[in-house]
């Protein structure tokens, strides 16, 4: 008798059983149900990309699934993303909270190349910030053909201007260049800029010429300005 409860008993065990495990909760849900948080002393560091998954939380249910890698990695756009480039029509706003000697291109929302319409306005031609973070910016302007008789009298040159609460300033700014061959003194009317910034949600970004003074409106015509600018970092 007692060998035929032994062998029922060997039977049993080998059938598999299938259940759902619940921690802190008496009612799981998965197969694994942790009502809770969880650590994991180590995790091993993935040497590439491919070949592996991501774990992700589904905000509705809670469950943890995996999800592909590229998936993330191919989104979407970066939503503060813009870029506009302007080679006709060129000219150059004056606003009484610019400092002195600035003055803004007038670049159009219909001009940009890249990015939301919304994040920039025809009314003052600014880039309006969405988010208090580190923003990437270029910015670069060629004036007439590039290579202009002497106009360094007031350092003219490219600049990029903040409007933060009604009150205006350059963040960044470079001159064009100039050089003197014999007899002829000549400008490097083409230059840009490109850097990193820290700005505050609601900031306006103007992209515009310095010692605007000393240029020749003449010149515009033929002028190329274009810009960039998006955010990398909170």
């Amino acid at each position: 008798m007692k060998t035929k409860i032994y062998s029922l008993l060997l039977a049993l065990s080998a059938i598999p059983v299938f259940s759902q495990v619940g921690i802190n909760t008496a009612t799981p849900a998965a197969t694994l149900d942790v009502n809770g948080n969880l650590k994991v002393r180590t995790v091993p560091t993935s040497p590439t990309l491919p070949g592996y998954q991501i774990l992700a939380i589904n905000t509705s249910t809670t469950e943890v699934t995996q999800v592909d890698p590229q998936l993330i990695w191919n989104s979407g756009t970066n939503p503060t993303l813009y870029a506009a480039k302007k080679s006709s029509g060129i000219s150059l706003l004056s606003l009484s909270l610019f400092p002195s000697g600035f003055r803004a291109v007038n670049f159009l929302a219909a001009e940009r190349s890249l990015g939301s319409a919304a994040l920039f306005s025809d009314t003052d031609n600014t880039y309006t910030i969405p988010s208090t973070g580190v923003y990437a910016i270029g910015f670069s302007f060629r004036y007439g053909t590039g290579l202009q008789a002497s106009i360094l009298a007031n350092s003219p040159g490219i600049g990029i201007l903040r409007n933060r609460a009604g009150v205006g300033t350059i963040i960044d700014s470079r001159a064009f260049s100039g050089a003197n061959l014999i007899l002829l003194s000549l400008t490097i009317s083409e230059t840009s800029l490109n850097s990193v910034y820290s700005l505050q949600a609601g900031d306006k970004i103007s992209f515009g010429l310095t010692g605007s003074t000393a240029l020749d409106a003449g010149f515009l015509g033929s002028s190329i300005g274009s810009f960039f600018i998006y955010k990398v970092s909170n």
